[in-house]
């Protein structure tokens, strides 16, 4: 009965299965969730959706889809048993107050009524004991008081409705969030190449399976490297100045960039890159590491991601001396260029909001330098887009 549903969640990008489609079936089935359009949203999320990407996507299609309580109670959850309701009453209704149930006609007279009262009234009310409104004694509203009542909308007021009406809204996620270290690691995922390196410490499955036979039934185990993401990463960070804001979600990225790749060196630089870096931001003046060392000891397969607001003296780029902390012989402009001759596949990751950057003198020469579509803004939407871009 929920099959326009799933469809509804395929037409808009969300990557679900039949398969999936049929866990979240049986578990309706075994009334997880039950009068209650929260509880099927999020078990319906957990059921279908296996990229955190797909959030945005799914509350998207969710809100599209149940516009309102009526048509998931209609298609959904359908009516509330009278049997259930008449079981609750002689629980909780005092003898007076069964006896205005009885007086109004039951469940089906009170949504009769309902339905004609929504046809007549033109306009919001408040107080009173017959129409739609709030504060009042009437059957249908909210904030007010009846025992055989229909909530719509509010939070409620003496907490005797039958059944709850009101409008769900979910609130849309959006994929140019700043980033976590959750968010990032997601995101980092896309760049992976897996390899099998090491010890042979992992069990072969198939392969022992295959040599068993081959040797007539005698047990034959094969083992294997542990399967690791083999690719590469040089991560340049630009540090103070600017940068202060940036910190946390620099620290975030330089957390998940340690955990997702096993082959990962770091430096560090200050504006621009320059004939020199650093690894230690606390002996940043006495332990330099020479550029050109870096050049030779790595090898063109490594992936270089800058990290930087690019925001600048456009003098600190392209002119020898610019630097605000030392004196460079030559222009950062021409030690960049000698990075991206040895390294191809290299982007620039931006944390400054990038309408920000064709208002930026040195943002827009720094792209040209890269080369436009090398640089991304530091969110979730960016950084995908970026690890796309190292992996052609």
């Amino acid at each position: 009965m929920l099959f326009s549903f799933f469809l509804s969640l395929r037409a808009a990008g969300v990557k679900a299965s039949l398969s999936e489609f049929l866990v979240l079936l049986e578990a309706l089935s075994k009334n997880v969730a039950i009068f209650s359009l929260d509880d099927f949203y999020f078990l319906a999320r957990t059921s279908l959706v296996k990229d955190e990407t797909q959030f945005d996507r799914f509350d998207r299609a969710f809100a599209a889809y149940f516009k309102g309580i009526e048509a998931l109670t209609g298609e959904l959850f359908a009516s509330i048993p009278e049997e259930w309701l008449r079981l609750q009453a002689q629980k909780l209704l005092t003898d007076e107050e069964k006896a205005k149930i009885e007086a109004l006609g039951g469940l089906d007279k009170l949504m009769e009524v309902l339905k004609q009262r929504l046809e007549e009234q033109k306009e919001r009310h408040e107080g009173g004991n017959k129409w739609i409104g709030t504060g009042g004694t009437s059957p249908f509203g909210n904030g007010g008081y009846n025992p055989e009542g229909v909530r719509i909308g509010g939070q409620g007021g003496g907490k005797t409705a039958v059944k709850v009406w009101e409008k769900r809204e979910f609130r849309n996620l959006d994929d140019t969030i700043e980033l976590g270290t959750r968010n990032i690691k997601v995101a980092l995922r896309r760049l992976r190449r897996f390899a099998r390196e090491g010890s042979p410490d992992v069990l072969d499955l198939d392969d022992t399976i295959a040599s068993t036979a081959r040797n007539a039934g005698y047990l034959d185990i094969k083992m294997v490297p542990e399967r690791r993401n083999a690719v590469k990463v040089l991560l340049f960070l630009d540090v103070g100045g600017s940068m202060d804001p940036h910190v946390r979600v620099c620290e975030e990225l330089f957390s998940a960039a340690k955990t997702e790749f096993k082959h990962l060196e770091y430096f560090y630089f200050h504006n621009f890159i320059y004939e020199t870096v650093w690894k230690d931001n606390h002996r940043r003046h006495g332990e330099r590491i020479p550029l050109y060392d870096i050049l030779h000891k790595y090898t063109p397969d490594y992936k270089v991601i800058f990290v930087g607001d690019a925001t600048m003296s456009p003098y600190e780029i392209v002119q020898p001396g610019g630097s605000v902390e030392h004196w460079n012989e030559e222009a950062g402009a021409l030690w960049f260029k000698r990075v991206m001759d040895i390294f191809p596949h290299l982007i620039w990751l931006n944390p400054e909001n990038p309408q920000y950057w064709e208002h930026t003198q040195s943002v827009q020469i720094t792209q040209e330098l890269l080369g436009r579509e090398r640089m991304f803004p530091m969110t979730l939407s960016g950084l995908e887009q970026g690890m796309k871009k190292l992996a052609h």
